[in-house]
């Protein structure tokens, strides 16, 4: 399981290097801007959790993980040329959406290994690691943040955390399986809310003072 965790934490790297990259390209900025932007989503919401946890931060300890940003980062620099705007934006969407399936139960598995603060930490944790690195991006880029918006963006997050916090406790055994499965549905569930456009009740209007 440690080694299954590594490889997605890694997927995850590499999947929000891309995002921050394509949501500036059609910006103009030149590689070294997107790298480093690349880079800081990438490792942003890793380096939230390992601060709360008070644990040498991740990359810090495995370099691997600045070197696949890295690359990440330029191949989509290269890349991004082959896209039109459009296509950017909605390749962006879904690339987030793995990542953040790939981070958030990476980072619950993490959490939870460690026993912190155990049932809710790692659900909390999960979520902060996997929208952490985009709102970076997104304040970084001057966009608008995915999580301000009304598209059903950390509702599946903080549902595939629950179900594999559940998993963790009451049927360790299938850890590993119930690992790819909520990486899966949330992923899923966020691409469907992408494809579908689906999104959150607006709040209700108020009413105007009667008198």
């Amino acid at each position: 399981m440690n080694t299954l965790t590594y490889w997605v934490g890694m997927a995850g790297t590499a999947a929000f290097a891309v995002t921050a990259v394509l949501a500036v390209a059609p910006r103009g900025v030149d590689f070294f801007g997107a790298t480093v932007l690349g880079i800081i989503t990438a490792i942003g919401g890793g380096t939230i959790r390992d601060i709360i946890l008070d644990v040498p931060v991740f990359w810090a300890a495995d370099l691997a993980y600045l070197w696949v940003a890295l690359a990440a980062s330029l191949a989509a620099f290269a890349a991004n040329s082959l896209f039109t705007r459009k296509e950017i934006y909605s390749l962006m969407l879904y690339i987030d959406g793995l990542g953040a399936s790939l981070f958030a139960i990476a980072a619950t598995d993490k959490v939870w290994a460690l026993d912190f603060g155990r049932p809710l930490a790692p659900v909390i944790l999960g979520i902060i690691t996997a929208i952490g690195g985009g709102l970076i991006r997104d304040v970084l880029a001057g966009r608008q943040t995915l999580l301000m918006r009304r598209e059903i963006y950390a509702i599946p997050i903080s549902f595939g955390c629950a179900l594999y916090v559940a998993l963790l406790e009451f049927a360790p055994a299938y850890r590993s399986l119930g690992a790819a499965a909520a990486i899966v549905l949330i992923f899923v569930l966020r691409a469907a809310a992408i494809h579908w456009n689906l999104t959150v009740p607006d709040r209700l209007a108020s009413k105007p003072k009667e008198g």
